[in-house]
């Protein structure tokens, strides 16, 4: 799906396929290591991403600048929760589900950030979320608490905080209802 940035910049918007793990390896590796500490769900070598999406439960998504073809942007879901969480989703008394619960953990180049280019991917994702019956999303890891600009961000999408944990400093746990609108 072709859709446009804040600056009128066109990207693509698709799910992640094999034929773009290359680029994708290129993309994380350009992350600057701020961005790096905030965003890292799982390891950035080919092999290890290709063993990652080998479990069915884990989909990505990108965002493609048009001009360049390269990824400027990335999510990925995990249908369900993490496991290292459960305790402490469980203890929010929310009734966290394999089936209609997701995680999720996005990203945008440092270049692309505040261009819509993940208000963009989110709304994508979340059709695809919709046809599989997700009813809610979980960041992974949550947010942490120093991040003001992604607390704002989460926020305006319809996150809600669930409640604060310690992880390489304070974090904060945080659920939206999967908007169908």
């Amino acid at each position: 799906m072709q859709v446009q940035t804040k600056h009128r910049y066109p990207i693509v918007l698709q799910k992640l396929q094999n034929n773009n793990i290359e680029k994708l390896c290129t993309y994380l590796q350009q992350l600057s290591a701020e961005t790096v500490l905030k965003f890292k769900p799982h390891p950035f070598s080919k092999q290890q991403i290709e063993q990652f999406y080998s479990n069915p439960l884990h989909i990505g998504f990108i965002a493609i600048d048009v001009d360049t073809c390269n990824i400027i942007g990335y999510a990925v879901i995990k249908i369900g929760y993490l496991n290292d969480d459960q305790q402490r989703l469980n203890s929010y008394g929310i009734g966290i589900h394999t089936s209609t619960d997701c995680t999720f953990a996005p990203s945008v180049a440092d270049a692309w950030q505040s261009q819509g280019v993940g208000s963009k991917l989110f709304t994508y994702l979340q059709y695809y979320l919709k046809n599989k019956k997700i009813n809610r999303i979980l960041l992974w890891g949550g947010v942490q608490s120093s991040n003001t600009l992604a607390i704002a961000y989460y926020t305006k999408k319809g996150f809600k905080p669930l409640g604060k944990f310690e992880h390489n400093g304070e974090n904060i746990d945080m659920i939206a209802e999967v908007n169908y609108g």
